[in-house]
């Protein structure tokens, strides 16, 4: 498992360096006539396309560039928003809670639900039950996130006045922003903080959480009728064991490895940034810092996320992986 371990993290080097020089071209082929021009857009000065050239080093050679900027990743240093003047790290650090947290709801939502509804369906294959169920991943899967989100905010905020559609608190309660977790910190504030706090994360979470949704339903749909017709699930019925064991003991357990693989596929896009979600939103997360960069032409706090994006979909896959074997242990990595 150690040696697994070591050979993808190994794996990962090229994949992150190759990722490198492609951000880094990506910033300085941007159209405009130059980096420094792109950023600047069109408060571009020619005293002030000098200034930005020579402080960020555009200036230089492309490989001293490079280097310099392969240096300056392996201390921890993914550069300066140009509009705020604050660090990358700082502000990601800041962010990377709300989308962590939006993240955890999606996922309750989609794997709470589609896990049953792909159980169930797989219980009664092509029944009205099933179609019911399929008709259900269809729409999820083919809905766009705005719409959906834009429809539920008008029906239960607007309309119905049950949920709210902004934000991850009430302004006017005035919470602390300890751990950057609106429900962390609205259990922190005390009171009934935390309802307001979950109340919030309600419409996101179904929004964001609607293509997994489907997604997971359908795999467990798979999996479960392919193992269900396997030899061993007959022998085991043949054998006079319930239903309930057969279920737990010898038809769930091997079909959890497809279904543990999608689950984490959609952790790793989720945590890479609800860019759509958050915007409609108004969620203070990552995704909607990416908007507001491109918008703004901030480019080297896109280049550092996209990054930053890459080694956390790499990290959410190994722990998939190492995680098989504890679901299963006839896998064995060599």
């Amino acid at each position: 498992m150690l040696r697994f371990i070591v050979r993808r993290l190994l794996g990962a080097i090229p994949v992150l360096l190759g990722l490198s020089v492609i951000l880094f071209l990506f910033l300085r082929l941007l159209p405009g006539g130059g980096p420094a021009e792109a950023i600047l857009g069109q408060h571009a000065t020619p005293e002030l396309v000098a200034q930005i050239s020579h402080t960020q080093g555009f200036d230089q050679p492309l490989y001293v560039q490079y280097f310099d900027y392969i240096g300056r990743l392996l201390q921890g240093d993914f550069g300066s928003s140009f509009i705020d003047g604050r660090s990358v790290v700082d502000s990601f650090l800041v962010r990377f809670p709300g989308t962590v947290e939006l993240t955890i709801g999606a996922l309750i939502f989609a794997v709470g639900i589609g896990i049953p509804l792909g159980r169930l369906a797989a219980r009664h294959p092509n029944s009205w039950l099933d179609g019911i169920v399929t008709v259900i991943s269809l729409f999820g899967i083919s809905i766009p996130v705005f719409v959906l989100g834009y429809t539920m905010a008008f029906v239960f905020s607007v309309q119905l006045h049950w949920l709210p559609d902004v934000g991850q608190l009430d302004p006017r309660l005035d919470i602390p922003a300890v751990t950057h977790f609106s429900v962390v910190d609205a259990i922190l504030a005390g009171d009934w903080h935390v309802v307001d706090a979950l109340s919030h994360l309600v419409l996101p979470s179904i929004a964001l959480g609607s293509i997994p949704l489907a997604v997971i339903t359908r795999i467990t749909r798979a999996s479960v009728i392919d193992v269900s017709n396997e030899d061993y699930v007959r022998t085991a019925r043949a054998k006079g064991l319930t239903d309930r064991r057969v279920n737990s003991r010898h038809i769930m357990r091997n079909a959890w490895l497809p279904v543990t693989t999608v689950i984490g596929l959609q952790t790793g896009q989720l945590l890479a940034g609800a860019v759509l979600t958050e915007t409609v939103f108004t969620w203070n997360g990552v995704g909607s810092w990416v908007v507001t960069s491109i918008q703004n032409h901030d480019y080297v706090v896109v280049q550092s996320l996209i990054l930053i994006f890459a080694v956390i979909f790499l990290t959410v896959n190994l722990i998939v992986d190492v995680g098989y074997a504890f679901l299963n242990p006839r896998i064995r990595y060599s």
